[in-house]
């Protein structure tokens, strides 16, 4: 089941990708490593916190959204919101066997989020000083995933708030795919700001596309703990374009035609063995 999961979450698509299968045996070049099988087990539990983030606020804060919420059974929802049109779906809550704050966003699949990053219309543009006080002007974001991320900021923040407070937790992890992705990546910037000291963040994003510019990329390696996952010839992650002044955070974990997983080192890494050399061009991509 987490298989059909992941790759739902990867590649819109249901493509064969057995974890428990997956083999260590890549061999490194260019600083790129193998994943161990242990290691992509340890992905298990977001990936399903991932794939709720699809699911209703209504389900999600019952906890009652079948296998996503079944491979987790012990979380404890907090607060959920979004209508899954105007505004993602998104829930936040406490996985006590992780021992962190969960912080979940819908994400969106291919044909919907294609036009996002491909429209003229979009472009880069700076982060608000009111939600993100101190950070610099340089720093420049996609303005649709702003305007996403915004909707729904102050509502998450209360509820992160609330979660930490109840579980006595001081460990945060932001997780989605695609949009939610993008989404979830701007709280990991977000949420530091507003939370106290000596909080810990980490986030893992699936099928991520590019969110802003060099500054912004930078900020992200300097600041965050950052993992994204990318499928096979999933065009998403290279997207927008280069050219446009986008790039893509380190923390790359791409997932071979074979099934292995490679740890690719840098900003857009342009090895063969992950998506920007795998995916050099839009239609090289598989939806």
């Amino acid at each position: 089941m987490l298989s059909v999961v992941l790759a739902v979450l990867l590649g819109v698509t249901a493509l064969a990708i057995n974890i428990v299968n997956a083999s260590p045996s890549l061999i490194a070049r260019q600083s790129i490593t193998a994943l161990t099988t242990s290691q992509i087990d340890a992905f298990t539990p977001y990936t399903y916190y991932a794939s709720a983030g699809y699911c209703t606020s209504t389900q999600t804060l019952a906890w009652d959204c079948g296998s996503s919420c079944d491979a987790n059974p012990d979380f404890k929802p907090v607060a959920s919101g979004g209508n899954g049109n105007s505004v993602q779906y998104w829930f936040v809550g406490y996985d006590p066997n992780l021992k962190t704050v969960i912080v979940s966003h819908q994400g969106t699949n291919t044909s919907e989020i294609l036009p996002i990053l491909t429209d003229a219309d979009f472009f880069l543009t700076t982060l608000d000083p009111t939600l993100f006080p101190g950070i610099s002007s340089n720093i420049e974001v996609h303005n649709g995933f702003k305007d996403a991320q915004a909707a729904t900021a102050t509502a998450v923040l209360s509820a992160v708030k609330t979660t930490m407070s109840t579980y006595d937790t001081t460990s945060v992890t932001t997780v989605g795919h695609s949009l939610g992705g993008a989404i979830t990546l701007l709280d990991s910037v977000y949420l530091p700001l507003w939370l106290p000291t000596g909080t810990t963040f980490q986030t893992i994003c699936y099928g991520l596309p590019r969110v802003g510019n060099q500054n912004f990329a930078n900020y992200i390696d300097a600041n965050d703990h950052l993992t994204h996952i990318n499928n096979k010839e999933d065009p998403i992650p290279t997207l927008p374009s280069l050219s446009l002044g986008y790039v893509a955070s380190a923390g790359e974990v791409h997932i071979e035609d074979s099934g292995e997983w490679a740890a690719c080192p840098g900003q857009d890494n342009p090895s063969t063995q992950c998506i920007d050399g795998d995916v050099p061009q839009l239609s090289d991509g598989t939806y």
